[in-house]
């Protein structure tokens, strides 16, 4: 019954590391690129621009693993802070829609619209 008990929690560590690092994998180029931010951004400062529905899917779709002043929570390369300088909308949309680097795709979770007004604030992140 022990052996049976190491080996359940043995497999429950293993399953919530691969869920922690869905995120951002630590070797792999970021979605956005960037680094953590030395500046101190506050949420307020982070959420400039954005109208109360792309602050709403972006606290329901994006916090999590970009953080509540677009810094990063999963490692140094989920900043988005200044995403507009390093990638135009249209990398944006594709990023959101497809994923990859360790970040979900929303297309079909997201409406086109909602991806499009998300990779405008983005944009203009500089």
């Amino acid at each position: 019954m022990k052996r049976m008990n190491t080996w359940a929690a043995f497999s429950m560590a293993l399953m919530m590391a691969a869920v922690l690092g869905a995120c951002t994998p630590q070797n792999s180029p970021a979605p956005f690129g960037g680094g953590k931010s030395s500046g101190g951004m506050t949420e307020e400062q982070a959420m400039a621009g954005a109208s109360d529905t792309v602050q709403s899917l972006y606290k329901q779709n994006c916090m999590s693993c970009h953080a509540s002043n677009l810094e990063g929570k999963v490692g140094p390369n989920t900043n988005l802070q200044q995403a507009g300088a390093r990638l135009t909308k249209e990398q944006i949309v594709e990023q959101i829609n497809r994923g990859g680097n360790g970040m979900p795709g929303y297309q079909g979770k997201l409406k086109t619209e909602e991806i499009d007004a998300l990779a405008d604030w983005l944009a203009n992140k500089k």
